[in-house]
């Protein structure tokens, strides 16, 4: 496939991965779930366990990162904390394999996205940009299909103002020719729009509680477009 150049007047697409191009965090829920009904705990109410492993969440990503392997010693440590009883080796595997599951779940695409990256991909330069854990993401973006669509993958530890500076300067790109397309809020759109960028954000009915924050209105407000599906890009680019 013929991407586009960079003569051709080509705007750059920075475009986010789990839950806006695949299913991602959907899983996560599920596995939750049943990490909660495993646990049937006596006194904490479902959603009481869930503000305890969001703050069990917060705190492994300092330790740990994002991915599976932080999520599930999120799950271990959230027993630890509000058990009434000791966790055992053979616990301990259980809870694991809550995690382990989502890993073996297939990439299942947002709808519309193949077609629309084929389209975006012929008139503009894709820069598929995620954060998590390097070989965990990378897997996702392999099993996908959808690489062929992007000119680089830039998979980082943070998404924040610092990192789209750092992005921005690593290939000289426009900040107002520039896109950064997502889900979230927190990681896709208020640190883009910061650090310069424009920003479209696709809202997901599964977005990652944490990465749930109210959306910065830019003074100019052509800077952000907010759409109801990843097809609608199209109309737009």
């Amino acid at each position: 496939m013929q991407l586009a150049g960079p003569s051709s007047g080509a705007l750059t697409l920075l475009i986010d991965a789990d839950d806006t191009l695949w299913e991602n965090n959907l899983y996560f829920e599920r596995a939750i779930a049943k990490f909660i009904s495993f646990l049937n705990h006596r006194e904490y109410s479902p959603a009481e366990v869930r503000e305890v492993l969001n703050d069990v969440e917060r705190e492994c990503i300092v330790t740990h990162g994002y991915g599976l392997h932080s999520f599930a010693h999120a799950l271990v440590h959230t027993f630890e904390r509000i058990s009434q009883e000791p966790i055992t080796p053979a616990l301990h595997q259980e809870i694991h394999a809550f995690a382990h599951e989502i890993a073996a779940h297939p990439i299942e695409l947002i709808v519309g996205v193949n077609e629309t990256l084929q389209y975006l991909a012929r008139r503009h330069h894709l820069i598929l940009m995620t954060k998590g854990h390097i070989p965990e993401q990378s897997g996702k973006v392999e099993r996908s299909g959808l690489k062929e669509y992007f000119s680089a993958v830039e998979i980082v530890a943070e998404k924040n103002e610092p990192t789209y500076r750092s992005v921005l300067a690593k290939y000289a790109l426009d900040p107002a020719r520039s896109w950064m397309i997502g889900n979230s809020p927190k990681s896709d759109v208020n640190p883009s729009l910061a650090a310069g960028l424009n920003a479209v954000f696709i809202p997901h009915d599964n977005t990652w509680v944490l990465e749930h924050e109210e959306v910065t209105q830019p003074e100019l407000a052509s800077r952000l477009k907010v759409l109801d599906g990843f097809a609608e890009l199209q109309k737009h680019f």
